[in-house]
C-alpha cells in the first residue's frame, strides 16, 4: 500500500449501521457503496433522539443524519465512500479497496458484534479507525472490561454475573445494588428501576433483563456519587483527555433515581425539549480533574483501546472514581441540542465537528503510516 503525506487526500470507505424506519426496506449494494440509504426507507429526523425511544434494538445504530454529518466531515479533507454493513459487507470492502476505513458499525447479534467489522478488515488487510476486534469485544462484556481494570488496580466497583435466577440464591452483597445487562450499549436495559435496595427488587430486575435480552446480568454496587464521561484522543504518549463532561442529575424529572438511564437519554432528554443534564467542562478540584483523567488514561492504555474512547467515572460514597464501563466505538451525534458527549466534550476544547471526525481519522492513519 503506497503511504501518503499529511496534505494529500485519502480515499476513506466510512462503514455503517443504519436505524431502519422501515425493516423490509433494503438498499442494493451499489447504492450503498455510493451514497446513505434513502430517507424514505432509513430514520430521518431532526432529532436523532425520537428514533425508536421506546424500541432499543437499534439504539446503538446511527442516524442518516450522522452518517451524512461523518462523511461530510471526512470529504472536507479525504475522498469518501459509504459503505453500509449490511450482508454484502464484506464483499463490497474488498471490491471498493479504500486506503482506510472509518469504522462507525456496531453490528446487532452477540458479544462480538462491534468486533465484526474490524476482525474483516483485519483479514483484508484494510487499515481502519478505532480499537481492534479483541478490544471492541472485550470492552463490549463489562465483566471482562472489571477483571482487567481490577488487576490492573484501577478502581471499579464490586460485581458479580448472574446467568439466571438461581444465582441469586446465596447471594451476600450489600444493598443497594446496580443491575444491567452484560453486553449493552448506549443505555439499553438500564432503567429507572435499576438500582436495587433488596432481594425482591433484585429478582425482579434480573429477571427482566434475563427475559428481554436473553444474556447475563451484571450485578454491581451502587455508586452514590457523582458522574462524568471523559472523552479520549490519540495513540500512546500523545493520549489527549478532552475537557471533562459532568451528568448533572439534578436536572431529571423529580422522585427517580439519580442515573443516566434509557429514559434520561433517550426519552426526557429530546432536541425539542432539552434537559439541561450536562455541565461541560466540569466544575470540579484540579486534584479530582487530574485524578479522573489519571485513571481514564490507565483503563485506555490497558484496554489497549486506539484512536478514541469514551470512559464513563461514577464517585463512590468517599468520592473516590471509579470506572463504570469503556465505550471504544462512542456516539457521534452532530447537533448539539441531542447532546452527545463525545461531540460535546469536543466542541469544549475548540474542535468542531468535522475537525473531530478528521482527528480520529488522522489517529489512525499515523498508526499505519499512511500519513506523516
Amino acid at each position: 500500500m503506497k503511504h501518503t503525506t499529511e496534505h494529500i487526500a485519502l480515499d476513506v470507505a466510512l462503514v455503517y449501521n443504519v436505524k431502519h424506519v422501515d425493516n423490509t426496506a433494503q438498499s442494493s449494494s451499489d447504492d450503498a457503496e455510493q451514497e446513505p440509504p434513502s430517507p424514505v426507507a432509513y430514520a430521518h429526523t431532526s432529532s436523532e433522539k425520537n428514533i425508536f425511544a421506546h424500541n432499543d434494538l437499534y439504539a446503538e445504530w446511527d442516524s442518516i443524519e450522522t452518517i451524512h454529518a461523518v462523511g461530510k466531515a471526512i470529504a472536507s479533507k479525504h475522498n469518501v465512500t459509504l459503505i453500509e454493513a449490511n450482508e454484502n459487507v464484506f464483499e463490497q470492502l474488498r471490491t471498493a479497496t479504500p486506503q482506510i476505513v472509518f469504522n462507525v458499525t456496531e453490528g446487532l447479534h452477540g458479544v462480538s458484534r462491534e468486533a465484526q467489522i474490524p476482525a474483516m478488515l483485519d483479514f483484508l488487510k484494510i487499515p481502519y479507525t478505532g480499537s481492534d476486534p479483541l478490544t471492541l469485544a472485550t470492552c463490549l462484556d463489562k465483566s471482562r472490561t472489571k477483571e482487567i481494570l481490577s488487576y490492573y488496580k484501577i478502581p471499579t466497583s464490586p460485581f458479580f454475573v448472574v446467568e439466571n435466577l438461581q444465582g441469586l440464591e446465596n447471594i451476600s452483597s450489600s444493598f443497594p445494588l446496580f443491575v444491567k445487562p452484560l453486553h449493552e450499549g448506549s443505555s439499553k436495559g438500564i432503567y429507572n428501576s435499576c438500582i436495587v435496595r433488596n432481594k425482591e427488587e433484585l429478582l425482579c430486575e434480573v429477571n427482566k433483563i434475563l427475559e428481554r435480552y436473553n444474556e447475563p446480568v451484571l450485578v454491581e454496587k451502587y455508586l452514590s456519587g457523582r458522574e462524568f464521561t471523559v472523552a479520549l484522543l490519540g495513540n500512546g504518549s500523545n493520549v489527549r483527555v478532552l475537557p471533562i463532561v459532568e451528568i448533572k442529575f439534578d436536572s431529571l424529572p423529580a422522585d427517580v433515581n439519580p442515573i443516566y438511564s434509557f429514559e434520561a437519554k433517550w426519552v426526557w432528554d429530546t432536541a425539542e425539549n432539552p434537559l439541561d443534564i450536562f455541565e461541560c467542562p466540569a466544575i470540579i478540584s484540579d486534584a479530582l480533574k487530574n485524578e479522573i483523567e489519571n485513571i481514564c488514561i490507565n483503563a485506555f492504555r490497558v484496554l489497549r483501546c486506539r484512536d478514541w474512547c469514551r470512559i464513563d467515572v461514577r464517585l463512590d460514597e468517599n468520592n473516590i472514581p471509579h470506572i463504570i464501563e469503556l465505550n471504544p466505538l462512542p456516539g457521534i451525534l452532530p447537533n448539539p441540542e441531542d447532546n452527545s458527549c463525545f461531540p460535546k466534550a469536543a466542541r469544549a476544547a475548540g474542535l468542531s465537528y468535522n475537525e473531530l471526525i478528521c482527528t480520529v481519522l488522522e489517529n489512525a492513519a499515523k498508526r499505519y503510516g499512511l500519513v506523516a
